[in-house]
C-alpha cells in the first residue's frame, strides 16, 4: 500500500501543537487543543529563552529578541550581534532529522534605533515514498522556512515599540509526487512595545504572527497560523558588583479560533470561513465552554537567571497549559557562558505532571552560539 505521507508529516505537526501524547481524559471530547499550521514558530527558538520557561517577551535584550518581541532590540547596548541555535526535537517519536535551526541578528543605526533580521528553518524528519508492495521509492524531507525583519524604536529612555515583517514557507510533501500538494506560503507581521525601566522593571507586549491563512491544496482549505499575544514582565536585582538575579513570568494566548464540535457542519463551515482579522478578535469568546474554557487556553511560563560578573550564567523556570489544550507542562533548565564577545547557552527541558511518562518532550535540548560587539 502506498504510503499517505502528508498525513503523516500533518501527524507530526499535531505533534509539535500537544507537545506531548495526552493522557486520556474521562471522554475524548473533553479535550479540545487549538491547532494551526507552521507550529514551529510558537517553538522557543534560543536556549537562552527556552531555559526559562519559554519566557522572552520582556526579558533584557539580545540577537534573538526579535523571535519573541522585536521592540526590545532598540535597548540593546552593544552595535551589533549575532545568535545561533539549534534545538533537536520530539526525539522520542524516533524520526530523524526532526530539528529546528534559528539565526538571529541586529544592528544599531543609532542609540534610539535598530535593525534585525532572522531565519528559521524546521526539518520534519526524513520520510519514505513506497510502492503498493512496500517497497521504497524515494526519500523526502519536508520543512518550513521563515525569513523575517524587523524595525524598532526608542520613543523615550525607557519605552520602545518594534515591527516585525515575516515570510513563511511551508513543504509537506513532493510535488512531482503529490501534485494536488503545493507549497505553502505566507505573509505575517508582528507588532510590538517594551519598557525597560531604571529600578530593574521590565514590560513587554507582543502580537505575533498577524497574517494570512495558509493552504497546501490551493483550494479554499485554509489553515490558521499561529496568531499569538504575549505579555510579561521581569525584574532584575543587582545583588553586589558581582552577582545579579532576574526573574520574570508571561503569559500567552493564541490568536486563534477555538476548534468546533466537528459533528456541528455549520460550526465547522463558519470556523473555515472566518476571516483572519475577525478570528483575532473572535478568539476571545468563541470556546464551546464559554469564558472558562477561554481561561484555559492560557499558557504560563516563568523564569529566573543568575548572573556572575556577566560571564557565567544559570537559569531555570517552568511552563504550563492547561490538560485540556494541549497538557504541555515542563520544567526547564540551561547555563551560559560568555567570554568578552562570544558566548555559548544551553537548556534542557523536563516534563512534569502525572503525564510526563507520555511525553514526546523528552531530552529536548538547545544549544546556541553568540556573538556580539563590544559596547
Amino acid at each position: 500500500m502506498t504510503l499517505k505521507l502528508p498525513q503523516h508529516i500533518l501527524l507530526v505537526s499535531l505533534f509539535l501543537v500537544f507537545g506531548q501524547v495526552l493522557k486520556a481524559q474521562t471522554t475524548a471530547s473533553k479535550n479540545n487543543p487549538i491547532t494551526t499550521a507552521v507550529p514551529y514558530l510558537r517553538i522557543a527558538a534560543d536556549p537562552r529563552a527556552a531555559a526559562m520557561g519559554d519566557m522572552g517577551v520582556a526579558t533584557s535584550p539580545d540577537a534573538n529578541s526579535l523571535f519573541y518581541n522585536g521592540a526590545k532590540t532598540a535597548f540593546n547596548e552593544s552595535k551589533y550581534g549575532i545568535s545561533a541555535s539549534y534545538t533537536p526535537y520530539l526525539q522520542e517519536l524516533d524520526v530523524k532529522n526532526l530539528y529546528l535551526l534559528s539565526l538571529g541578528t541586529y544592528y544599531k543605526l543609532s542609540e534610539n534605533e535598530a535593525l534585525s533580521l532572522g531565519v528559521r528553518y524546521f526539518s520534519q524528519g526524513d520520510f519514505s515514498f513506497t510502492d503498493n508492495i512496500g517497497q521504497e521509492i524515494k526519500t523526502y524531507k519536508p520543512n518550513d522556512f521563515s525569513l523575517e525583519a524587523g524595525y524598532s524604536r526608542k520613543l523615550s529612555k525607557t519605552f520602545g515599540v518594534g515591527l516585525n515583517l515575516r515570510y513563511i514557507q511551508s513543504k509537506l510533501a513532493d510535488n512531482s509526487t503529490y501534485a494536488d500538494v503545493k507549497t505553502g506560503k505566507s505573509v505575517a507581521a508582528d507588532i510590538s512595545a517594551f519598557y525597560q525601566g531604571i529600578k530593574g522593571l521590565n514590560l513587554g507586549l507582543a502580537f505575533t504572527n498577524l497574517g494570512s491563512k495558509i493552504s497546501y491544496t490551493g483550494d479554499n482549505n485554509k489553515n490558521y497560523i499561529p496568531a499569538n499575544i504575549a505579555l510579561g514582565a521581569s525584574y532584575s536585582i543587582s545583588v553586589d558588583a558581582d552577582n545579579k538575579i532576574s526573574f520574570g513570568a508571561e503569559v500567552n494566548k493564541l490568536l486563534v479560533p477555538t476548534p468546533p464540535d466537528p459533528a456541528d457542519a455549520d460550526a465547522v463551515a463558519k470556523y473555515n470561513n472566518k476571516s483572519v482579522v475577525s478570528s483575532w478578535f473572535s478568539s476571545y469568546g468563541d470556546a464551546p465552554g464559554g469564558f472558562k474554557e477561554e481561561l484555559k487556553e492560557i499558557q504560563l511560563g516563568g523564569g529566573a537567571e543568575y548572573s556572575y560578573q556577566d560571564k557565567f550564567m544559570l537559569r531555570a523556570g517552568y511552563f504550563s497549559e492547561n490538560k485540556l489544550k494541549g497538557y504541555r507542562n515542563y520544567a526547564t533548565a540551561g547555563v551560559g557562558v560568555k567570554y568578552k564577545v562570544a558566548g555559548l547557552n544551553f537548556s534542557y527541558l523536563i516534563p512534569t505532571g502525572p503525564n510526563s511518562k507520555f511525553s514526546g518532550l523528552e531530552n529536548t535540548f538547545r544549544l546556541g552560539l553568540t556573538f556580539g560587539s563590544t559596547k
